[in-house]
């Protein structure tokens, strides 16, 4: 594939220095012929150009108060250390944010010239947008110009229905929210009080004539007025064009007409302001990368594809639903390139290794070049000295590099915004906030796709070495896990920190995708040993994960235990620790905590990813939170007590001081759609207060909770 790549790039370059294309920016003939434009855009589509940096114009809104408004320092934080690297385009978004809002010089819509500081937001940061302006330039015409004088590309990026402005509310306004929706509420999917089920309430409306119109006149003022190499129609950000969608429902086959009756008109405004000028403007769209998502959404991608409506597809940005090669397919069908969007991850727990690192770019990167993309898209990554704007563009270079590789990169949930969403997604959905169990009897296999060819390092003097990583942070020993990798078991494990770690032979892995098979051992604990001890001397560490907590929460240490308060009534008013502990549905698990209450409702909580149950801490009591009936009545005041919770398949024994007091057969029955699996101890919860000491806590279970998996691939030079 990446020799597929390295032929189309010669291929392209040999078509615009043969075909008398001319220079790429300013006029290059005037009067073409709709024939001759289409040519040259085609020509121009597939022209080289690596990495596409998406910069989302938080340059403009967020600059340093302190510092003098300059176009040069203006450029200096996103744009200027990009000259002489593989970016070959800018797509650069003048905020539009939200829809009607922009930062450079329109009439047709509102220039945003509040700043967020005067909303409390970046206080040591100021909106230069009219400052720009009133310098006889703007943002997007500074960076047009440093683009064209570097030899790159630079698109207009408007963002079809950006939503930041959705933290508005009438009683306490937010500075993106334009006069626009102000002025027109019944142009919006929802309103601040009656927010949507999906997407976000602040959407504007797309059936309307209005929006639609308006969406149009943006598009074509910015083609008319500046000598832009493309648009790039963003609807990503955010996913939500209609109320039907908004409100649970699909797009119907009338407002997918609308679209693309919007599209058509862009389309043919695009190769009439070209014909003008003399040369052709290009249409990126980037969506998500399902055919169907995208239907059900409104955009009749397919349809757009096959009447040459765009020119660069661009896929993905918070969830993935297919592999790359899903995207290249579709594209290449219909002869239209396509560059993969490396958004950035934003996936919650990580520990060890981190997707957002350079090696975690690379590998990103070096399954969609192996994938067949045309080039990269990315996307919220800023900083313009990051190796990865040299790197990442060009795979033969990146071949010998270090990279990490992970099941899943970007986990956010494509039912947020479409009420089926979920049904599209065919890529596994994996990582630190989506772990798996993994037990004796229900063993876990995960796909993980390798882009690394090592033969072809091994030929270019390149020995590589190849580590497979685990996170289960319950494990104790290697010897609790049968591990295999495309279906070789792997052995000689070493712990380190809630990680196991393989050396894995190269010779092991397939370019693409290869299988890992994660199974718990039986009775892999000796007796009377725990996955997890908390002694009280300090505050839990990993394994154990943290509650954010609020300002009415509090905890201290004191005298060899740790003291956990919630003094509030508010959402968001609880504090807890929570431990992925791996329990069996089908198995035993046990939890032992030594507590002294002080006052209120603390909780000893157990879940086993089919159900869960609470044990309730009140200063005369103790009882089950699901079924209040099952109590024992008791002074939790006077001294510390050993509360021990034993789970055997769906029923709980609860002993306090070694005896039974509660016995409730039944308590863990599965609830649909439940897959908590931790154990967790604190303080009450939003509606209750709270307050208790713990000084012990340990967990048995017969799982294991696996967290993350990771392969990490590293070069040396053979002498």
């Amino acid at each position: 594939m990446i020799r597929s790549w390295l032929a189309r790039e010669i291929a392209a370059l040999l078509v615009l220095a043969f075909a008398g294309v001319g220079a790429v920016y300013g006029q290059s003939g005037k009067n073409l012929s709709l024939e001759q434009l289409r040519q040259k855009r085609s020509e121009l589509a597939r022209q080289p150009r690596r990495i596409i940096m998406n910069n989302d114009g938080c340059d403009v809104i967020y600059f340093p108060k302190k510092e003098k408004v300059t176009v040069e320092a203006f450029l200096a934080k996103r744009t200027t250390p990009l000259a002489g690297t593989q970016v070959g385009a800018i797509a650069f978004c003048p905020t539009s944010s939200g829809f009607s809002y922009f930062t450079h010089d329109t009439k047709v819509g509102t220039v945003l010239a509040r700043s967020g500081d005067e909303f409390g937001i970046q206080p040591d940061s100021r909106n230069i947008a009219q400052d720009l302006i009133d310098l006889g330039t703007d943002c997007f015409e500074a960076v047009l110009r440093f683009g064209h004088e570097h030899d790159m590309e630079v698109f207009w990026s408007m963002r079809m229905n950006d939503t930041h402005d959705a933290s508005h509310h009438p009683d306490k306004p937010y500075y993106l929210f334009p006069p626009l929706k102000y002025e027109h509420p019944d142009w919006l999917v929802g309103d601040p009080i009656k927010r949507t089920p999906f997407g976000r309430w602040s959407s504007v409306d797309y059936a309307r004539p209005e929006i639609r119109e308006l969406a149009f006149r943006y598009i074509e003022e910015a083609c008319r007025n500046y000598d832009l190499d493309g648009v790039e129609l963003d609807f990503f950000r955010h996913l939500c064009y209609f109320k039907s969608t908004a409100m649970g429902g699909e797009a119907g086959d009338d407002e997918r007409e609308m679209m693309t009756e919007l599209m058509r008109r862009v389309r043919t405004m695009t190769e009439e302001v070209g014909r003008e000028r003399g040369r052709p403007i290009l249409v990126l769209m980037r969506v998500p990368d399902s055919v169907g998502y995208c239907r059900d959404m409104g955009f009749d991608i397919e349809r757009w594809l096959s009447e040459g409506l765009l020119d660069i597809l661009v896929t993905t940005c918070y969830f993935r639903l297919n592999p790359w090669e899903y995207s290249v397919d579709l594209g290449h069908k219909h002869h239209v390139p396509v560059y993969p969007c490396l958004s950035d991850s934003r996936v919650l727990g990580e520990t060890r290794f981190r997707r957002g690192s350079t090696a975690g770019y690379r590998g990103r990167a070096m399954n969609a070049w192996t994938a067949g993309a045309d080039g990269l898209h990315v996307f919220n990554s800023f900083d313009p000295n990051a190796p990865i704007w040299r790197e990442i563009g060009d795979p033969e270079a990146l071949l010998p590099m270090d990279k990490l590789y992970f099941v899943t990169v970007r986990d956010d949930d494509p039912q947020r915004f479409l009420a089926k969403g979920r049904e599209y997604r065919t890529v596994p959905h994996f990582g630190p906030s989506h772990p798996r169990l993994v037990t004796a009897s229900e063993p876990v296999a995960l796909p993980i796709r390798i882009g690394d060819d090592f033969e072809a390092a091994r030929r270019r003097g390149y020995r590589p070495k190849v580590t497979l990583h685990l996170e289960l942070p319950a494990i104790r020993k290697a010897g609790q896990l049968h591990v295999k990798l495309n279906g070789n078991e792997l052995s000689d494990g070493a712990l380190d920190r809630g990680w196991i770690d393989y050396a894995v032979s190269p010779s092991a892995l397939k370019q693409g995708e290869n299988i890992v098979d994660i199974a718990v051992k039986p009775a892999a604990l000796d007796p009377g040993e725990w996955s997890v001890t908390y002694d009280g001397s300090e505050k839990p560490g990993r394994p154990w994960d943290r509650d954010r907590g609020s300002p009415r929460t509090h905890e201290e240490l004191v005298d060899g235990a740790i003291f956990l308060a919630d003094r509030g009534e508010v959402s968001g008013d609880y504090l807890y620790y929570r431990y992925a502990w791996g329990a069996d549905p089908g198995g035993d698990a046990a939890v032992v905590a030594r507590a002294k209450v002080k006052s209120g409702s603390s909780f000893l909580i157990v879940s086993n990813g089919e159900s869960g149950e609470r044990l309730s801490l009140w200063p005369d009591r103790i009882e089950l939170y699901h079924d209040r009936s099952k109590q024992f009545k008791m002074d939790t005041t006077d001294d510390f007590h050993e509360y021990r919770m034993e789970l055997a398949g769906k029923d709980v024994k609860v002993y306090v001081d070694s005896e039974l007091r509660i016995d409730a057969p039944g308590a863990l029955a599965p609830r649909a759609g439940y897959s908590v699996n931790q154990v967790s101890f604190g303080a009450a919860n939003s509606g209750m207060v709270g307050e208790a000491w713990w000084d012990e806590v340990k967990a048995r279970a017969s799982g294991l909770a696996c967290r993350d998996l990771v392969v990490r691939v590293a070069y040396e030079k053979a002498e």
